[in-house]
């Protein structure tokens, strides 16, 4: 064989290595730059997936908030207006936002749940589990607490003897206690069924008990003032339930079906609208009954009523500005940076929580004066 045919026959190789070296090459580059361009991607994935302290956070918030108002609440409140405290304000105040917190998280969980359904393509599936069992155990111990208070003459009871548990259906604040204990084991028990939206009749029962008590039939218009807080309780409960439901779908789907999950803030976002108005009115309404309108200037400031009443003001003006944020922004962003773009709803619902134990310390303050 003649050196230019060894030639010919080494030109060959040297060519299939050259095309093998760029192949490799290229395949090389195209696994960097898928790896660039996944990387993103997977960062997020990787944020999404480390815990956030900010539940944490927002959890001891809530239990801070829970503690102190009722604790320290009262003394505040009373403070320098001459009125007497009624004997176990703080743990009367302590039990109704428990019961109050009960019914909202409840009745929010059965109102979000039907906005999820309307939603095309929504995973219910795999839906965030439900509190309602739980939260219908606490209200049923708060409520059976606040029983015991009844059925010792509005006295906290010392021992078992000072209760009087056969008076209970005696009287009319008696029945309707036993109403709410009876009702919450209801609403546990549809909790455990394979309809837990059942529970909404026995949650609408604690509404009505409680609208009915808090206008006994010695008050003028009783029946009005009942049901201005009927309507108030209803709103209040569904707007902050439902937006903790929302949030935890929110979480839950962040990853699995985030445009459902924004999809559901979005048609929350719209009722929550007009809950808020009618809170708002009806608000206002039960103010003024309880205070005329040239005293409320003065009884913000002179009576513990008022002082309550302006911290709840202020408390829900705060949660309005909240909201406005987060829909604002819910609206500017697009794709998976939309459920970034929610961290205001998460601080409303914060504040949601020490709206609710402001106002179970409104219950157990003396009423306003009617100068």
């Amino acid at each position: 064989m003649t050196g230019e045919d060894r030639v010919v026959t080494i030109r060959p190789s040297v060519e299939t290595g050259d095309s093998l070296g760029a192949g490799s090459r290229a395949a090389a580059e195209g696994e960097a730059s898928a790896e660039a361009a996944t990387a993103p991607h997977a960062g997020r994935r990787a944020a999404r997936g480390r815990p956030s302290p900010g539940r944490a956070v927002a959890v001891l918030v809530l239990v801070a908030v829970a503690a102190v108002v009722p604790l320290f609440g009262p003394a505040a409140v009373l403070d320098g207006t001459g009125e007497a405290e009624a004997p176990g304000t703080q743990g009367i105040t302590f039990l109704r936002t428990v019961l109050v917190a009960a019914l909202c998280v409840q009745l929010g969980e059965v109102f979000l749940r039907r906005v999820a359904r309307r939603v095309p393509g929504a995973p219910m599936a795999s839906a965030p589990r439900a509190w309602g069992w739980w939260a219908a155990g606490a209200g049923f111990v708060a409520a059976l607490g606040l029983a015991s208070v009844v059925a010792s003459g509005n006295l906290v009871p010392q021992q078992p003897s000072d209760l009087d548990v056969g008076g209970l259906y005696a009287s009319r604040d008696g029945r309707l206690a036993l109403l709410e204990v009876n009702a919450f084991v209801v609403a546990a028990l549809c909790a455990r069924t394979r309809r837990p939206d059942s529970a909404v009749l026995p949650l609408a029962a604690v509404v009505v008990a409680e609208a009915l008590r808090a206008h006994p039939p010695t008050e003028d218009d009783a029946l009005v003032g009942s049901g201005l807080t009927l309507v108030h309780l209803t709103c209040a409960a569904l707007w902050a339930g439902g937006l903790l439901y929302a949030l935890r779908i929110l979480w839950r789907w962040r990853t699995s079906a985030p445009e459902a999950a924004v999809a559901v803030l979005g048609l929350y976002a719209r009722v929550a609208a007009v809950l808020f108005a009618a809170i708002t009115a009806t608000g206002i309404a039960s103010t003024l009954r309880r205070m005329p309108p040239d005293t409320v200037v003065d009884q913000l400031t002179a009576t513990a009523y008022g002082r309550t009443m302006l911290a709840k003001l202020l408390l829900v003006a705060v949660v309005a500005i909240l909201a406005l944020l987060a829909r604002r922004r819910l609206r500017r962003y697009s794709g998976g940076d939309r459920i970034a773009a929610c961290a205001p709803a998460r601080a409303e619902v914060c504040v949601l929580g020490a709206v609710v134990a402001v106002s179970a310390l409104l219950t157990a303050v003396p009423l306003p004066i009617r100068w």
